[in-house]
């Protein structure tokens, strides 16, 4: 996530604040679950600082493991089963026809590959070694090509063809994010996404405040009611 444990501490802090504000601005119960995603990526930065420190020899073993199991279960299991869920309750009611079959194409490979990583962080150790300003972390993977294409499926498919066009938005910036990412950072870029959870938080922050159209996907404005 972050180039250091303060780093990650400072980050993960702003990020979880933005995200508190995006959930308390909540103005329809389906966007929640869009609102709630910074928390995770907030909480997810915290958690990591703790792993952070764990490699450092500044926590216990055991809490440095508790930590890196914690950031594994986010990062594998967790997101690619949240965020197609949470792109379909924004989306609320859906449309007939092709609108319905993406959203459950999406939701069936996000939490067929929630099940195959949440198996294998359940099975097996999670570990993680600092490489310069980076954590490197492994699970080991079975089907390596396979399920990091359905993670990129699940996780970026949804928010790329949401029919809202701020959350098509937020699907670019996590493409382009994971892109230079992976291609500075090949082994350890899942460690390297500090500025874009960052701007993305700020992004939801805008679209729960934002007066958007979730049946045209649509800006609208609207006229203040007063009330004597």
């Amino acid at each position: 996530m972050c180039w250091s444990a303060e780093a990650d501490l400072v980050m993960g802090s702003g990020i979880t604040a933005v995200g508190i504000a995006s959930v308390a601005s909540v103005r329809r119960v389906n966007d929640l679950p869009m609102a709630l995603l910074p928390v995770v990526l907030g909480v997810h930065q915290l958690i990591e600082a703790v792993v952070w420190k764990g490699e450092q020899g500044r926590v216990s073993e055991g809490t440095a493991e508790i930590a890196r199991e914690a950031w594994a279960v986010i990062a594998f299991p967790l997101l690619p089963a949240f965020l197609p869920l949470a792109v379909l309750a924004a989306s609320w009611p859906l449309a007939r026809g092709r609108e319905r079959v993406r959203a459950a194409f999406f939701l069936v490979v996000g939490l067929t590959v929630a099940g195959v990583l949440g198996h294998v962080v359940a099975s097996g150790p999670v570990s993680a070694e600092v490489c310069g300003r980076t954590v490197r972390y492994s699970v080991g993977v079975p089907a390596a090509p396979w399920v990091i294409t359905g993670y990129l499926v699940a996780t970026l498919g949804p928010l790329l063809l949401a029919r809202d066009r701020v959350l098509r938005f937020l699907g670019l910036i996590f493409t382009i994010g994971a892109a230079v990412t992976a291609r500075l950072w090949f082994h350890s870029f899942a460690s390297s996404w500090c500025a874009v959870a960052a701007l993305s938080s700020v992004l939801v922050l805008w679209w729960v405040r934002s007066d958007h159209d979730h049946h045209s996907g649509k800006q609208k404005r609207t006229v203040p009611e007063f009330v004597p």
